[in-house]
């Protein structure tokens, strides 16, 4: 679950993190008050789950309360990346004299969590990487244990952090560690962590939640804006489904989500682009089955279904009981190609054989099959 930038300023605030104070508006006379509250200059912000808003004119500096109410009424309906611009974020408008990276991730090769810095703040990291592999540091550290006091400390000298900040940094480096074990996070970006003059300040913060650790969190659960997902991504959720559109037209549908990647690395090397991913889960009986191909089908682009099912927990008969349920009720058709192995296999091919289905021995078949179909 991604946050909007007010929302992960919050959290980053609630950790102890110092952040420049905001309101948020829905209109351009609330964006008016807001700069009056806060007084003098202000910057007018998109609040979107999308990046790139300075430049599609999301983010706008305002002097007074006027020019800040003149500022939302800009932004405000713009179209950032897919989404309509519905609230702004006015903010105190800070001088800057440097701009840092700083971010929390799990570290999923050595199971531990890493921090991520670099002096050129304020830019992409992916453009940073790219441009200069060793301007990015990091760090390892344990879940448990949290950012220790001295590999902060090793982190602010390797950005040439001036010393009169060092205790600063050490407390924003480890309070962002915490942020995200205590809130179940995947992510917790701030770009840029600036200093204005004697103090640093997280301008910008993106923080992205676990959606499996959001049981722990029934405040967190609050935060999510149905606005920002697709009616299909919304039905999906509720299901226990995970689906993420994706450009294709080949759509998928999986148990596990490893398999899920599998197959869409194997339909992109053999010449086709997948519709989705989605991954029913390890249990499914043939009722999410059936939901799932309706989901799938819901996408107007997807030109063929490609099923593929390697049956543990879940039984192949069940797979295809829900694949032959769903046919019956489906709002269109296209071809099916199905890939159904493990247990009850037989049982499972004898059901698709009954419904005049027929499924591949290996995924490379299945998958060559359904892009000569989308092709």
């Amino acid at each position: 679950m991604k946050l909007h930038e007010y929302q992960s300023r919050q959290l980053l605030a609630d950790s102890g993190i110092a952040v420049p104070e905001a309101r948020l508006a829905a209109d351009p006379a609330a964006a008016a008050q807001a700069a009056a509250e806060l007084g003098g200059p202000v910057v007018v912000k998109a609040q979107v789950l999308s990046g790139g808003r300075g430049k599609a004119g999301g983010v706008k500096l305002a002097a007074d309360a006027e020019a800040a109410a003149a500022a939302a009424a800009e932004i405000l309906g713009l179209d950032i990346g897919g989404h309509r611009v519905a609230r702004v974020m006015v903010a105190e408008a800070v001088d800057i004299g440097a701009e840092y990276y700083l971010a929390a991730l799990p570290d999923r090769e050595t199971g531990r969590l890493m921090v991520m810095a670099s002096a050129a703040g304020g830019i992409e990291i992916e453009t940073v990487a790219a441009r200069d592999p060793d301007a990015i540091r990091t760090v390892g550290c344990g879940v448990d244990s949290g950012l220790a006091p001295f590999q902060a400390r090793r982190l602010a000298f390797q950005l040439g952090i001036p010393s009169a900040l060092l205790g600063d940094f050490v407390r924003i480096a480890t309070a962002l560690v915490d942020c995200l074990v205590e809130n179940d996070a995947s992510l917790v970006e701030i770009n840029p962590l600036v200093i204005s003059g004697d103090r640093l300040l997280a301008i910008d913060a993106k923080i992205t939640i676990d959606d499996s650790g959001l049981f722990r969190h029934a405040q967190l659960r609050t935060l999510r804006n149905p606005e920002e997902e697709t009616a299909t991504e919304a039905e999906a959720r509720e299901a226990g489904i995970s689906y993420v559109k994706l450009d294709g037209t080949i759509g998928c549908m999986v148990n596990g989500a490893g398999l899920a990647m599998a197959l869409l690395d194997v339909i992109v090397s053999e010449g086709g682009e997948p519709a989705n991913f989605l991954d029913v889960g390890g249990g499914a009986d043939a009722g999410q089955v059936a939901k799932a191909m309706n989901l799938i089908l819901a996408d107007p682009e997807v030109e063929v279904v490609l099923v593929n099912i390697f049956g543990g927990i879940t039984r192949c008969d069940d797979v295809a009981r829900g694949i032959v349920q769903a046919l019956a009720g489906l709002p269109r058709r296209v071809p099916l190609e199905i890939r159904l192995v493990g247990t009850n296999q037989a049982a499972g091919l004898r059901i698709l054989r009954d419904a005049g289905l027929n499924a591949h021995r290996d995924m490379l078949s299945a998958v060559r099959a359904a892009v000569a179909l989308a092709g």
